[in-house]
């Protein structure tokens, strides 16, 4: 998709289009197209694209999988192919422009033409983060196209920087207004809304802490798939010859189906009259069963088995042209309950504010009364005229904030609404997930500061920061300047944050401070959306790259980048003195066990926390504020449900369980064997005395697959490796499964007498290899390079030659295979281990041992194996074939529908779905927050939790939880105390000085060790001694020479025996 460096550059002109090439050190090559007259040529931003292509011998359609693989796994290919196809059209280029400019970059439209009139001034660098200084008056929209351009250079960016006639509309598949008249606005949504086929028309505005969007996709616009999700499924029980029809299912999970959905039927036996494809309606739907509206009394006997699956429907919307939705609404888009009423009164506001700049020709200045007051003048008189959505009341003081900041684009709303409005284009270009119908309205005023502002402090200072001046004052942005700040994590999360607050001017001042930490590198696959790096930052540390793309987006951000992992192995990094210092720290951080241990540092800090996450269209956010506030883990989502072991590997029942097979089989051929081969050729002695001392079934497990490494399957030859693949692709898919059904045949019953192969289960049949199957031949050919790699033996150039590797598949010898009676195989669900105890395991192992001495004696000198670590994002590396073709090899043997290798590599790979329009809004959600937290003073009613899904679209916005209050006597405390002893105290004075306080200590811990237990008399014997010293002696405390207290947790008990759950002791000593 990145194409080489061109050998000449030229200006062209043609029919008044300057099509200028802009070079690149070493990179890849661009195309502007900046207009230069009133006159474009017709198809002006089709022409570069066909060049494009011809010049780079590619297809436009072709999808790079291994960068855009995370938003493959949100769109699926079909999605993106249609985006590569959508020429859109982003008016505006001030903060909210450039956001959504960005996040269709990342995303891969075809081209994206930016239209702004106006030149850059200091008062956009709050919002725009591809202007400078230097661009200040330049074309807005010139200013940022090669910065643009090199976030994706597949992507086709052209300029406009002339007014728009509406007949150049018809060029794109979508248009974004976000700074454009209501008149106008009304006009070219008439052209787009009747044009054939309609033009998706969005109008969207930030001003100060309020944003609207109003989405018109045309008279009739259908919806391809609602909300993304898969299609629900049921393994079927049982089926009745009734009308209506009763279907229960397993209870295995439970079923996702609604009254009215549709679903079809598969693999039913007996009735199979349902298994003709027509969709069927769902009535009565309940957690484990259904109603079909059916009869079936003609169809024939349920006998066993059987697949439901739901059948998603497209659905059709009719949008109404903008100048009819103005006069009626219809439902507005929520996003906090709490201002239920909010909406209308907005919607008057901002017909307002465009009726204030069409009389003044201007805003209303931040902080005047008199020009409010105008501007509610105004919304008094449209409110008045209209004859539906009438406002009985309005509320002036939300007025008087609405105009003060109105002129004000800030940074944390245009990130917002940057990936609100990106997700509703990429909707209108495929049809994917459901338009935002038709209007959101959105404020944040109460991230304005808790007391009113002085006018004065409002005025501008002739700084970067003067749009955000505007809205919460300078005193505000003295103290977002010299904050101290924690970013822990620096991928598409940690970018954003950064960029957002270079914007905001946050630690940008020598008496703040950003520290961010990662100890991650870049790769390819992170380019899509973590938008602060580039290609040639492959293999780069990220927190390095990106401190350094946002000191370029604002020079005076203080920041130190470090490669350190936030854990406890780093407390000598991330100090006490360094968490003291801070006032703020923002999580970006993708697994829950980092963000345990942050909230817990938080906690014992009492530091803010600024908590987010997204999956795919999902994101949410949770404010952690000291004593306001519950901490993140207070709550916890429930683990994961996974399939038993039996499951996975005797009794898979879908795609997901021959993949989670598939990856264990890697890891444990490739990986883990050849690493316990190694640990036994370091040390055969000690190694092979310590798996005698354990003398279990894990150990004889272990010694077995040496040996088989060393002796039975050991590869001096790569024919040797194809001969090894070849009758593991025998074992595992034909003898395995031939042992199966004859330990277990078809017509088996249980104890209880019904059916062994019953639903779930799926009774297997034998695989029979053949080198004319292109599939079996690409699993052997993975097997046999990925063996050789393991022993370090060259790869002959014919391994990769199916034809040649085919003439070596034919000269393997498969020994026939006879099932044994007696073979113990597992089938409680409640198993951990597939290994079985045997008396004889002692006896195994001393068997094993001799011959891995034997093995040792004919290994050649320096012998040691190659692991191979799973690596899911190189293509080029076989992991992957070999996965896939594991997995759909077993999905074959019990008939389960097989898949490609990218939805394998999302499964196997646990590839978390993320896409740049989600990760944008959370962060500017967050950074919403930030304004309150180190503004101080708010209430907790102020803060904001928010849950929403672009897909749907939904927003979901409350107050957080207040933290659990414990009361004892006359005291309360909560998670965020800590009590404070200072001095050397005894052990004895620990627990009077509870007492004291009415609670009696029976039990005392450092750590995972135990200092003192009242059930152990001999514990009574430490009571003299300092608590310090038992910790050292009994925990074997190092405590580091930069703290000077320690850490106690007790358990006490009240005079009436109840459990009293007291704060962490910190007991301080010289």
């Amino acid at each position: 998709m990145l194409t080489g460096k061109r050998a000449c550059e030229a200006d062209v002109e043609e029919d008044g289009v300057v099509i200028e090439e802009v070079s690149k050190k070493a990179r890849a090559e661009e195309y502007v197209i900046s207009s230069t007259s009133g006159a474009l040529a017709e198809g002006y931003n089709h022409g570069p694209l066909m060049d494009y292509e011809v010049a780079n011998g590619k297809n436009s359609m072709e999808i790079d999988e291994d960068l855009h693989s995370r938003q493959l796994a949100v769109y699926g290919r079909e999605t993106m192919r249609r985006l590569f196809a959508s020429s859109v059209l982003v008016s505006g280029l001030q903060g909210l422009g450039a956001e959504i400019a960005k996040n269709l970059v990342l995303a891969g439209v075809k081209s994206i033409t930016l239209h702004d009139e106006g030149k850059v001034e200091l008062w956009d660098l709050s919002s725009n983060f591809y202007l400078s200084e230097d661009d200040v008056g330049k074309n807005r929209a010139m200013a940022c196209v090669q910065k643009l351009q090199e976030l994706n250079n597949a992507v086709i960016i052209s300029t406009i920087t002339v007014a728009l006639s509406k007949e150049q509309l018809s060029d794109f598949q979508a248009v974004v207004f976000t700074d454009i008249s209501l008149e106008k606005a009304i006009e070219f949504d008439d052209y787009c809304h009747n044009h054939q086929p309609p033009i998706a028309f969005i109008k969207s505005e930030i001003r100060g802490l309020f944003g609207s969007v109003f989405c018109d996709f045309g008279p009739m616009f259908t919806v391809v798939d609602v909300n993304g999700e898969e299609p629900h499924t049921g393994i079927i029980a049982s089926i009745s010859n009734d009308c209506p029809a009763l279907v229960s299912c397993v209870d295995d999970e439970r079923l996702e189906f609604q009254d009215g959905d549709l679903v079809i039927f598969s693999e039913v036996q007996g009735m199979i009259e349902l298994n003709d494809g027509k969709p069927r309606k769902v009535v009565n739907a309940r957690p484990y069963s259904f109603a079909l509206e059916e009869d079936t009394t003609g169809f024939g006997t349920y006998n066993r088995g059987g697949i439901v699956t739901q059948v998603k429907q497209p659905k059709v919307l009719q949008f109404k042209p903008l100048r009819d939705a103005l006069r009626d609404p219809g439902d507005f888009l929520l996003s906090d309950f709490s201002k239920i009423d909010r909406s209308p009164l907005l919607h008057l506001a901002f017909e307002a504010l465009d009726a204030f700049r069409h009389e003044f020709g201007h805003f209303p200045a931040p902080g005047s009364e008199e020009d409010a007051q105008k501007l509610t003048n105004f919304a008094v008189s449209i409110n008045e005229r209209k004859s539906n959505c009438k406002l009985e009341e309005i509320d002036r003081k939300l007025l008087y904030h609405f105009a003060s900041g109105s002129r004000a684009v800030l940074n944390p709303m245009a990130a917002m609404f940057g990936g609100i409005v990106g997700q509703e284009v990429m909707k209108a270009c495929s049809g994917k997930f459901h338009p935002l119908f038709q209007f959101f309205y959105f404020d944040s005023v109460e991230s304005l500061l808790p007391e009113p502002l002085d006018p004065n402090d409002l005025k501008p200072l002739n700084s970067r920061y003067d749009a955000q001046i505007s809205v919460f004052g300078a005193k505000l942005q003295k103290k977002l300047e010299e904050a101290n700040a924690f970013i822990i994590g620096s991928g598409a999360l940690g970018c954003e944050f950064l960029k957002n607050l270079a914007l905001m001017g946050v630690s940008c001042s020598p008496k703040g401070k950003l520290t961010i930490t990662d100890d991650d590198v870049i790769e390819k696959s992170n380019l899509s959306r973590q938008f602060l790096f580039r290609d040639w930052n492959i293999g780069q540390a990220k927190s390095t790259v990106a401190a350094a793309a946002a000191t370029a987006i604002n020079p005076s951000f203080h920041i130190e980048a470090l490669q350190n992992r936030a854990s406890p192995e780093t407390e000598n990094v991330f100090d006490d003195t360094f968490w003291g210092s801070l006032d703020v720290v923002i999580n970006a951080l993708d697994n829950v066990t980092a963000r345990m241990y942050i909230d817990g540092r938080c906690l014992y800090f009492q530091k803010p926390l600024l908590e987010s996450g997204t999956l795919g269209t999902k994101c949410n956010t949770q404010m952690v504020v000291p004593h306001l506030t519950e901490n993140y883990g207070a709550s916890r989502d429930p683990p994961e449900k996974q399939a038993p072991m039996c499951t996975v590997h005797s009794f898979p029942h879908n795609i997901d369980h021959c993949l989670t097979w598939a990856r264990s089989e890697f890891e444990g051929i490739l990986d883990k064997t050849p690493n316990e081969v190694n640990k036994f050729l370091a040390n055969p002695s000690e190694y092979l005395a310590a798996m005698k001392a354990a003398g279990d079934a894990q150990a004889r497990d272990l010694l077995e697959r040496v040996v088989d490494c060393l002796d039975t399957d050991r590869c001096d030859t790569f024919q040797e490796c194809v001969t090894w693949a070849r009758l593991r692709f025998e074992d595992y898919f034909s003898n395995r499964v031939k042992q199966l059904t004859f330990t277990f045949p078809e017509d088996a019953v249980t104890s209880s007498s019904t059916p062994f192969w019953s639903a779930p289960k799926r009774f297997p049949r034998p695989l029979q290899f053949s080198t004319s199957d292109a599939s079996e031949v690409s699993l052997i050919m993975a097997a046999s390079i990925l063996r050789a790699e393991t022993f370090g033996i060259p790869i002959p150039e014919w391994a990769k030659n199916p034809k040649k590797l085919a003439d070596a598949i034919d000269k393997v010898v498969v020994p026939d295979f006879e099932p044994k009676k007696g073979v113990n195989i597992v089938t409680d669900e409640k198993a951990t281990s597939l290994s079985t105890a045997s008396i004889d395991d002692t006896a195994v192992i001393n068997e094993l041992v001799a011959k891995l001495d034997e093995c040792l004696k004919r290994l050649p000198r320096g012998f040691h194996m190659n692991p191979v670590q799973f690596e899911k994002d190189d293509d080029t590396n076989f992991h992957m074939d070999l996965i896939a073709g594991l997995a759909n090899m077993r999905a074959r043997n019990y008939s389960i529908p097989e898949v490609d290798k990218l939805k394998a590599k999302f499964i196997a790979g646990r590839i978390i779905p993320a896409i740049a329009t989600s990760t944008a809004m959370a962060t500017g959600l967050v950074c919403l927050e930030l304004y309150k937290v180190l503004a101080g003073g708010h209430k907790l009613e102020d803060y904001r939790n928010t849950f929403a899904n672009l897909a749907l679209p939904l927003f979901s916005m409350a107050e957080p939880v207040p933290p659990k209050v414990i009361k004892h006597q006359d005291m309360s405390w909560t998670v965020w105390d800590r009590w404070i002893i200072e001095g050397n105290i005894t052990l004895h004075e620990l627990l009077q000085w509870l007492k004291d306080k009415g609670l009696n200590a029976y039990s005392v811990s450092c750590g995972a060790s135990l200092l003192y237990n009242s059930m152990f008399p001999r514990h009574k014997d430490r009571m003299d001694k300092k608590v310090v010293e038992i910790a050292q002696d009994v925990a074997k405390l190092e405590l580091p020479s930069y703290r000077r207290h320690l850490d106690v947790v007790v358990a006490c008990e009240d005079d009436d025996d109840n459990d009293i759950d007291i704060p962490l002791i910190s007991i301080y000593f010289p």
